[in-house]
């Protein structure tokens, strides 16, 4: 798909603009997150903009990656892997504030920080991630969540540790239980990875011991092609469960590691990892952004929240219509975002949007995967659709040399989007 002239010419003077200024200085762009949406945002931010004024929030000193988590999980990967810091970011001159965002002054324009300080800006990309629904699934909370990790908010990796240690604990020969959450979700492939490479670890190392994954859906992301890597690298080792069939996980018992599904059915196991359903982080929530569903709705061009003017929510808090919720459509839409925000302090129009995914998937070490799609604005501007023809997954069949490529692919797209991300 290619860009008209007018709006190439429109993108092209907007970068040439010299500089953004306001009658007390800089404009003041805020960024509230350092994952893949805000840290994209505030590098994006201070490449294509050095006279604006940019200052990321984040609590965390660290910050340890979603993707290739699972490989962590499997033995594959080590947490310093997937762990990155925020140096290569003050490099390029952005402020980093080490501190929780509690509170926003849409009105304003601040944002309260736990700390004390309170910050103003003249726009706000905010990107805090998700929260889990602690009590959506009966008997699963912060507490059972230590006996059954969910690990798929990496904090500071604990949760991805734990889960990594009761595998390599379990005796050979015992049954590691998932329930998988219902749409919408972080990272719609991202159990089914972890599926693969939790059976890769038991391959190696306990053969004779199960996968139950019991699903509140009937179907996922690259299912063919996952189910394809199952029977052809782990025969027999796994048994996914959809809902109807009784696979919709209601309730754990922590102390006894029983996972009972919605029609009474009770499974022991001896690793349950629990991933239970999730909304917008609480800060979007408590600052009435999110809608009764519990995400963001915003503005498909802009990515500018429904009913907070100056405030753009990217990463997987939003309502992205079609797109996944995947660290690619973070980065994408984030710069998108960045630069509207820019269009509107200078009076002008946003930049046409188009947004890029590609999600890679291991399902062995040498075995890759992967789903793309380009989206874009529909011609009223009211929501998010996929170009037409734009979008595929990987060939299926045995083609063990595509597979070795696509782990490849995916190594170099993990380190090529933090580097674009950390520096």
């Amino acid at each position: 798909m290619t860009l008209s002239r007018r709006a190439l010419l429109g993108a092209a003077a907007l970068l040439a603009t010299p500089s953004l200024s306001r009658a007390q200085g800089q404009a003041r762009l805020l960024v509230v997150g350092g994952g893949f949406g805000g840290a994209s945002a505030a590098a994006f931010a201070r490449r294509r903009y050095p006279d604006l004024a940019v200052t990321l929030v984040e609590p965390k000193t660290r910050f340890v990656t979603c993707p290739y988590g699972n490989l962590v999980i499997g033995g594959v990967r080590q947490m310093g892997d997937i762990t990155h810091g925020y140096d290569g970011l003050r490099a390029k001159g952005v402020r980093v504030v080490h501190d929780w965002a509690t509170g926003i002054d849409a009105a304003a324009k601040r944002v309260r920080l736990g700390g004390g300080e309170t910050l103003a800006y003249d726009r706000l990309i905010l990107s805090p991630g998700i929260a889990l629904r602690w009590g959506a699934l009966e008997g699963y909370d912060e507490a059972a969540a230590e006996r059954l990790p969910h690990a798929w908010v990496p904090g500071d990796g604990a949760q991805t540790l734990l889960l990594r240690r009761q595998l390599e604990e379990m005796p050979d020969g015992g049954v590691v239980g998932m329930a998988i959450p219902g749409n919408p979700f972080r990272c719609p492939p991202g159990p089914y990875e972890r599926i693969s490479m939790i059976a890769a670890y038991l391959k190696r190392h306990k053969p004779r011991s199960k996968i139950l994954a019991l699903d509140a859906k009937d179907a996922f992301s690259k299912q063919g092609l996952f189910q394809d890597g199952w029977n052809a690298l782990y025969p027999g080792m796994i048994e996914w469960v959809p809902a109807n069939r009784d696979g919709r996980v209601t309730r754990v018992d922590a102390a006894e590691r029983v996972l009972e599904t919605e029609f009474g059915t009770r499974h022991k196991v001896d690793v349950a990892n629990v991933i239970p359903p999730q909304s917008a982080a609480r800060i979007a929530i408590e600052a009435g952004l999110a809608d009764a569903s519990g995400w963001v709705p915003v503005n498909p061009v802009t990515f500018e929240s429904r009913v907070a003017p100056g405030i753009h929510v990217v990463g997987d808090a939003n309502i992205p219509g079609p797109m996944p919720k995947s660290g690619y459509i973070a980065n994408s839409t984030a710069k998108q975002a960045v630069a509207s925000a820019v269009a509107s302090l200078r009076g002008e129009a946003p930049p046409q949007a188009l947004y890029y995914n590609t999600c890679y998937s291991h399902v062995g070490e040498d075995y890759g995967i992967s789903i793309v799609g380009i989206f874009r604005p529909n011609a009223e501007g009211t929501a998010i659709v996929e170009v037409p023809n734009s979008g595929g997954v990987s060939p299926r069949g045995d083609l063990p040399e595509q597979r070795r490529l696509e782990a490849t692919y995916a190594d170099s797209w993990y380190d090529s989007i933090t580097r674009d991300m950390f520096g």
